[in-house]
């Protein structure tokens, strides 16, 4: 069996992988391909104030699937600052696939974090020039999660989410996002 440097075999990573979208998707309804690469991220907010310290994360985005969907990989340490165990509140290492959904004419959305058990599923759209993902929690809680002020080598992340009856959007997540230089 032939393994990459972290023990997956090589046809795993070339089947899920692709350099690209597939032609399927058109270029308009492309919302997600600029993420495609690798990003630093300094924690503005996560569930309640951050530490003292600065807290950073990274982010890596490609096409799998054939170019149908984007994948990517959420980590909170950052993978060089993280300990062993990582506190369990600062604890992120999960995954997104964001899938075109045609008939729909938007993405369909799926996060899971195992460290924590969270899990959301949400629908993502164009707003004017951020991307907007709308979901419901299991508890009735609505979710918003937005890429604001993007740029090529930028984004801001915020993820906010509203009880059911709350008037307002409370803030659960916020991200400034770098590209990192290959």
């Amino acid at each position: 069996m032939n393994l990459d440097n972290h023990g997956l075999p090589q046809a795993f990573l070339t089947a899920l992988g692709t350099p690209s979208r597939s032609a399927e998707i058109d270029a308009a309804d492309d919302l997600y391909g600029w993420l495609v690469g690798s990003w630093k991220l300094e924690v503005l907010h996560y569930r309640g104030e951050v530490p003292a310290a600065p807290l950073t994360g990274e982010a890596h985005f490609g096409w799998v699937l054939e170019g149908r969907a984007i994948q990517d990989v959420w980590i909170m340490p950052a993978r060089g600052a993280r300990t062993a165990p990582p506190d369990p509140a600062w604890n992120m290492y999960g995954t997104t696939q964001r899938v075109w959904d045609a008939a729909l004419r938007a993405w369909r959305i799926a996060w899971t974090n195992p460290v924590n058990g969270h899990r959301e599923e949400q629908t993502g759209r164009r707003e004017g020039r951020d991307i907007v993902q709308l979901g419901t929690r299991a508890n009735g809680a609505a979710t918003r999660w937005r890429f604001t002020e993007i740029t090529p080598d930028s984004f801001h992340w915020i993820g906010d989410a509203r009880d059911v009856g709350a008037p307002t959007w409370r803030l659960e997540g916020e991200f400034l996002a770098t590209r990192m230089k290959t």
